[in-house]
């Protein structure tokens, strides 16, 4: 069996990321047929029982055409007898089966016991949680394969972001931070780099997750975004030699969390004012005026601000067609919560390992999105020079 799995990975690997699903879904409906037929005559392959109603006799070719492609089937046929998939019988959805049975059960964060009534709901044979482990093994190769790949040329910007998820260690429930790295290369594609998974509180996870990224490749890197977490703004420190973007959102939720209710709207129309400024220069003068308004009535917003200038700003000293997406972590926030969304289907995750099979799958399944998209930021932009920028925001205006 692992020389099977092994095997067939290799050959997978081959076939480009836009052939995956395709493949996967080959792959996977082959195992339903097997365990099906398993089912049906009572013993598996090469098993010798007193039970056993007939024997395997070959294959038959059948193609089966999806929004995937035209998938070629290999459907397994008996000596005594006949067998026909259940997901191919009349009148019921090929895709139904596929997708709701494989990738959005187990995938989607369906137990075991779910995924088997789900199979039978749709009219095929049950299947045994050992049949289910095997039928998703593939899936956590896979998502191992991409997790660990190696990181090729240089990545300007790197997104970090976490969030947080429950999970069942020594006989308690606790929570454990995933955090994400998105990054763009030269090319101005958008990927998604990694996975950890960690105590949110700890500088030591934080580190060695940042480093791991250096040790599978990433280089190039000139600007991190991510929150104000201690931890992580540390291990930043300590890890890359980049610049550090703070993220413009979560920074305007602390300010305001600073400021009465009733002044907050005013408070926030002002500071936003500096984010329109056209250069580094002017949005700093700004920044002061803003922070000088508010120190009479909110010493506290005003204290945070002289703290966080260099922090906030930092994006204005990259190219301009790139600061409407550098400036927060936003591109990570629709991800995170496509990633909630998929992990409230399970709750309270029995372990770790767990996590990152589902996790991992829904980073792999949207890098694969990402990469069918338009560049993430121009292309010709990405060989302008910060450093170059920074110096034309220090001249005097002409």
């Amino acid at each position: 069996m692992a020389e099977d799995s092994m095997a067939f990975l290799e050959w997978l690997g081959q076939q480009g990321g836009e052939n995956f699903l395709r493949v996967l879904t080959e792959r996977v409906l082959e195992q339903l047929m097997d365990f099906e037929v398993s089912n049906r005559i009572l013993a598996g392959r090469h098993e010798r029982t007193e039970e056993r109603r007939s024997y395997r006799n070959g294959y038959r070719e059948r193609p089966l055409h999806t929004r995937l492609g035209t998938l070629e089937l290999k459907v397994p046929k008996l000596r005594q007898g006949s067998y026909f998939p259940s997901f191919l019988e009349p009148r019921r959805l090929t895709e139904q089966a596929l997708t709701a049975v494989i990738q959005e059960a187990w995938i989607g964060g369906l137990s075991t016991r779910k995924v088997d009534d789900l199979v039978q709901a749709l009219g095929m044979t049950g299947i045994s949680k050992s049949q289910v482990s095997a039928l998703c093994r593939d899936i956590d190769e896979r998502v191992d394969s991409f997790l660990n790949r190696p990181i090729d040329g240089e990545w300007p910007y790197l997104w970090l972001d976490a969030t947080y998820l429950k999970v069942r260690k020594g006989g308690r429930v606790v929570s454990v931070a995933a955090i994400i790295a998105c990054g763009v290369n030269q090319d101005g594609r958008r990927e998604i780099l990694g996975l950890g998974l960690g105590e949110s509180e700890a500088q030591v996870f934080w580190v060695e997750f940042l480093r791991s990224l250096r040790q599978r490749g990433l280089s190039g890197v000139q600007l991190v975004v991510s929150d104000a977490h201690e931890g992580l703004k540390a291990a930043i420190e300590q890890v890359f030699s980049a610049s550090w973007q703070r993220c413009r959102v979560h920074f305007m939720r602390n300010l305001l969390a600073c400021v009465p209710k009733t002044s907050q709207s005013l408070v926030g129309t002002r500071v936003r004012q500096v984010f329109v400024q056209p250069d580094a220069k002017s949005a700093q003068t700004a920044w002061r005026q803003v922070a000088d308004q508010l120190r009479p009535r909110f010493p506290k917003a005003a204290e945070l601000m002289d703290q966080a200038e260099a922090d906030v700003l930092a994006h204005l000293n990259f190219p301009a067609a790139h600061r409407v997406k550098i400036h927060s972590t936003n591109p990570l926030e629709r991800l995170n919560k496509e990633v909630k969304r998929r992990a409230n289907g399970v709750g309270i995750f029995p372990n770790e390992a767990s996590i990152r099979r589902l996790i991992g799958a829904v980073l792999m399944e949207q890098n694969e999105e990402w990469q069918l998209q338009h560049r993430y930021l121009p292309q010709h932009t990405m060989s302008e020079n910060p450093a170059a920028v920074e110096d034309l925001a220090s001249l005097p205006a002409a």
